[in-house]
């Protein structure tokens, strides 16, 4: 009982809104980040990688949310046209699939060296 006095609380971090801005606008440009990303991230905005990875995750978790409620788009964006997508929307599908570091080497290559 005496020990569960001097435990200290944990508290929730707050982010300045120039942190939220950089995380919001790096998470539109990618929504799964790797290490030496987050590293990068974190270093830049004071930030330690876990709040980084668990802001991501966070955030992801909203994203997938907020996409589920939302109507069927593909169609409405394709004006009824058989479903015809554009190419970017469909390089943004794949892009935000998760990816297999064991047999998606390439790819998360390729990821990288987009956004560099």
């Amino acid at each position: 009982l005496a020990d569960s006095i001097h435990k200290k609380k944990h508290t929730r971090p707050t982010f300045t809104g120039h942190q939220i801005f950089a995380l919001e606008k790096t998470f539109e440009q990618t929504k799964y980040l790797a290490g030496p990303e987050r590293a990068r991230l974190a270093y830049s905005l004071g930030m330690t990688e876990s709040q980084v990875k668990v802001w991501f995750q966070n955030r992801r978790t909203k994203w997938r949310k907020k996409s589920a409620l939302e109507p069927s788009s593909s169609s409405q964006r394709a004006g009824g046209s058989g479903g015809e997508r554009a190419a970017s929307e469909t390089e943004d599908d794949e892009y935000n699939k998760p990816l297999d570091p064991d047999s998606d080497d390439e790819k998360i290559r390729l990821l990288l060296r987009k956004h560099r």
